[in-house]
């Protein structure tokens, strides 16, 4: 075993080659702990709290074990960093080459075959008007040994030109492609099945656990270790892949794609016209039976004997499937015909899911429908396929425990019996941070709540000059909150109030970072996953505890699933739901050991129920006042030279 302390104290390799580096006893601990599950080739629960160093405290015992490791993170973002930048650092630091490949789903890459049909049939030509993307796109084509389309300068996923250069699960040809021998997924997980080291992302491990694609090779193959940073985000994605999600768009597409194949491949349409015109019908009489505009309810409570009209869809979609499988086996019309009984059998699954198998959902919106059935419980087919291979397994995030216990995380997951570590975030929040619960708040269900919220507010950004984020729990509430603010602040153009949803995520956060005083305000995507280190932002305003409405579809089945077991709900599910998303929202504030600032959470119910505890006992140990002057003069203290917010 590993001299950790050496390798990473004030003497050692890390301090010497990286600057700035600190050495963290509670660093090595998680190293030390990763280092025998390593090589043990056992499972491990980790949280690691803010600070901690937990990436570096992970990659030093995978790149010392001569184990090939495989790194699955929540976000491109993080997986970029670790393959362009720490894995390669900390290699060079301990003298321990390693070669690293960096994977992405198949979405990211061009896809060769249908680069060359989109020209063929005239498809460029036509975006090539308006797109002088076109041009560079097959030039590039021509010489680029990823296909990674990160590289074209200007091409984002949500371009038009982006989905008719590469390829899905549904479209993809596989090995019948003439492309096959030349293809970039292909050529990619070649690659990572030969390196050292491989950084994937949540959705890409998951589908390929969930879905094995066929003809890409085993995601896994012959990996000694997975390490999963983020691992907070596991439970609910790996619900997601093992559930069943069914838009009609999906049939149309299928539909389209179907009549292309059987054109380009010269088929006789006896027999074909009328599977399709089938499929048609059936379709068109399940749209016929739900209102336009429904948002998500559960299947039961949709009003609609929906059963046997999917149930005919499935049927249809099997007889599409025979019939485009008798023409032959020309690949295009095979491919529609996988792809016609894949919809079909999970249609079935959908409409003959019993009702304690999982939740089912019905969305309606346009024209388009969309199904889903997330199961109940993913906790024995998460453990077969961990247990499935001798491997080690280590689970890592900063959130995964609600106050010492980790079994909320651990029983999603089948790893009852995985041992665990909980580390301290090693920051000062005694001195770095300050708890403000502001009294005088009605309940959060009172229609007033959200601009006594507001109200609340103002004297705090007022004390800290902006360097603001206020975090709510919907996005009815940011609006509201956005429009009262506006009300009272939209003449102070020089500290501007950013709003979800106005300008893109990284566009937000970067003017909000270049400002210094900006106010910003956002729900979910916010909470979680954003770093601002410094003085830009001082002040996190939570508008309530982050329980999920027990009204939305999913939450409801999963109470009335609970009930039925004789479970509680609230206990065993909703509680520790939001104490760990409240620990995330907390953890945008303290960043580096140089942050200070002030977290308000507005919600009374922290004081006034009992339950209250259980979210305090989750958050590091801080001072805490409910005294509005104390609070303002701790901001004072770090408001800029120039600050004052004038209301």
């Amino acid at each position: 075993m590993q001299d950790y302390e050496d390798i990473f104290g004030a003497e050692g390799p890390l301090a010497r080659s990286l600057a700035g580096f600190v050495p963290r006893r509670a660093q090595m601990q998680m190293a030390t702990r990763v280092a025998e599950a390593l090589a043990t080739r056992g499972n491990l629960i980790v949280e690691a709290g803010t600070g901690t160093g937990k990436t570096f405290a992970y990659l030093v015992p995978a790149l010392l074990s001569n184990a090939r490791v495989l790194i699955s993170t929540g976000t491109r973002t993080l997986q970029d960093q670790l393959h362009s930048k720490d894995v390669p650092l900390v290699a060079r630091a301990l003298g321990a080459p390693a070669r690293i490949a960096l994977l992405k789903g198949r979405s990211n890459y061009l896809c060769r075959q249908r680069l060359a049909r989109s020209a063929a049939q005239g498809t460029l030509e036509a975006l090539a008007v308006r797109d002088p993307l076109r041009a560079r796109v097959e030039a590039w084509a021509e010489v680029t040994h990823t296909g990674d389309l990160a590289e074209v300068a200007g091409l984002t996923e949500g371009h038009p030109l982006w989905p008719q250069v590469t390829s899905t699960r549904e479209n993809c040809l596989g090995q019948r492609c003439e492309e096959y021998a030349r293809c970039h997924v292909v050529a990619a997980r070649r690659e990572a099945q030969e390196a050292d080291v491989v950084v994937v992302n949540h959705h890409l491990l998951l589908a390929d656990l969930a879905l094995k694609e066929d003809g890409f090779g085993d995601l896994l193959g012959t990996s000694d270790a997975v390490i999963l940073d983020e691992a907070h985000q596991l439970p609910d994605l790996a619900t997601q892949f093992f559930g069943e999600r069914i838009g009609t768009r999906q049939v149309e597409n299928l539909l389209a794609d179907s009549r292309a194949a059987v054109l380009r491949a010269g088929l006789p349409p006896a027999g074909l016209g009328a599977a399709l015109h089938g499929v048609e019908q059936s379709l068109g009489a399940m749209l016929a039976v739900l209102p336009r505009g429904v948002p998500p309810v559960r299947w039961e409570d949709s009003g609609a004997d929906l059963e046997s009209f999917v149930l005919g869809l499935a049927a249809a979609l099997g007889s599409l499937a025979a019939a485009l499988e008798a023409t032959g086996v020309e690949a295009e019309v095979a491919q529609s015909a996988e792809r016609a009984g894949r919809l079909a059998r999970s249609l079935e699954r959908i409409a003959l899911c019993g009702e304690e198998e999982g939740a089912r959902t019905v969305e309606s919106s346009g024209r388009s429908l969309t199904l889903g059935l997330l199961p109940f419980d993913i906790a024995e087919r998460f453990r077969e396929l961990v247990g499935a291979r001798r491997a080690a397994w280590v689970f890592t995030s900063a959130t995964l425990s609600v106050g010492d216990d980790f079994s909320h995380f651990a029983s999603r997951l089948g790893l009852a019996e995985a041992p665990t570590l909980r580390i301290a975030s090693p920051f000062d929040y005694e001195s770095q941070a300050l708890l403000y619960l502001p009294p005088g708040l009605p309940d959060p269900a009172d229609p007033r709540y959200v601009d006594a919220v507001i109200d609340a507010s103002l004297p705090l950004l007022d004390a800290s000059g902006g360097g603001a984020f206020l975090l709510f729990t919907s996005h009815r509430a940011l609006a509201r909150a956005a429009a009262r603010l506006r009300e009272r602040w939209e003449w102070a153009g020089d500290l501007p109030v950013l709003v979800q949803g106005e300008s893109p995520r990284e566009r937000l956060l970067q003017q909000f970072r270049e400002h210094g005083s900006a106010v910003l305000l956002g729900t979910a995507s916010f909470w979680e996953g954003v770093d601002v280190k410094g003085e830009a932002l001082r002040l996190v305003i939570i508008e309530k505890l982050p329980f999920a409405s027990p009204e939305e579809p999913l939450v409801k089945s999963r109470i009335d699933f609970l009930r039925r077991h004789g479970g509680n709900p609230f206990r065993d599910y909703q509680l520790p739901e939001a104490v760990l998303a409240l620990k995330q929202g907390f953890g945008r504030l303290i960043r580096s050991e140089d942050d200070r600032g002030l977290i308000a959470i507005c919600d009374p119910r922290l004081v006034e129920k009992s339950y209250g505890r259980v979210f305090r006992a989750s958050l590091p140990e801080m001072p805490a006042t409910r005294d509005l002057g104390e609070a303002t003069r701790f901001l004072a203290r770090l408001a800029p030279v120039t600050g004052g917010m004038p209301r």
